[in-house]
This record gives structure tokens, sequence and C-alpha cells, in this order.
């Protein structure tokens, strides 16, 4: 089992963070902690994976794992590639996504979420 030890006082804010990227209908805000990499996912209405970023990512579906993800607002959905299997987020839920999937959002409400990534070299 990994371990991480917190060795340094480290405060950021998504207000200024780290990298701010946008793709149609998305913002991703990152903040580097660390051994980890925080984001904040802002989705619009209609946003769907593979209708936004296939083109832009190179894949059909997102091959990125997120091993702690969770909803502040909105509704998101998730379909697995591999067994077809949907699940829907809303807020206050915490799940782990493995990659090969497509999600959207539901509803007419914009997503706001957070994912919390290990950093593979540790800054």
């Amino acid at each position: 089992m990994n371990k991480f030890k917190v060795s340094e006082f480290i405060k950021k804010s998504f207000d200024n963070p780290d990298e701010r990227t946008e793709f149609p209908g998305t913002t991703l805000e990152s903040v580097k902690l660390g051994d980890f990499t925080v984001s904040r996912l802002t989705c619009e209405p209609g946003w769907r994976w593979s209708e936004s970023l296939p083109s832009i990512i190179g894949t059909d579906t997102c091959e990125f794992e997120h091993p702690v993800w969770m909803i502040l607002s909105g509704q998101f959905a998730v379909l697995m590639d591999d067994d077809g299997r949907i699940e829907e987020y809303g807020p206050g839920d915490i799940g782990t996504i493995p990659p090969g999937h497509d999600a959207w959002v539901v509803g007419d409400e914009p997503v706001v979420g957070i994912d919390i990534q290990v950093n593979s070299n540790g800054k």
C-alpha cells in the first residue's frame, strides 16, 4: 500500500489555479499539492465527453482513471465501455472511475466536480 507523507504546508485556491484548460462546454482548473493534483471540473448542460473531446484528446471515450471523484453540484452520468454499466453521480457522491468511459451532464444544471489524482513524479 502506498503511503504519502505530508512534509510541508501548502495552501492554494482554484481562484488562482496552477493550470486552467477550457474545452468546448467544460473548464478544468488544477492545483498541485505535493503528491496530488486536485482538479475542479465544470461542465455545462448538454456537455458529453464523446461529443466534445474525441477530436481534441484523440480517443473515443475517456481513458483517464479517476481515483477520487466527487460531485459538488449538478448531475453526472458515466457509461463504462467494457460492460455498459451506467452510474449517476449527484451532489455529495464520491467514487472511483476506471479508464474507458463516456460521461455527460444530466439535466439543465452545470456540473461541478472534484477529481484527485496521484502525481507520478510526486510534484
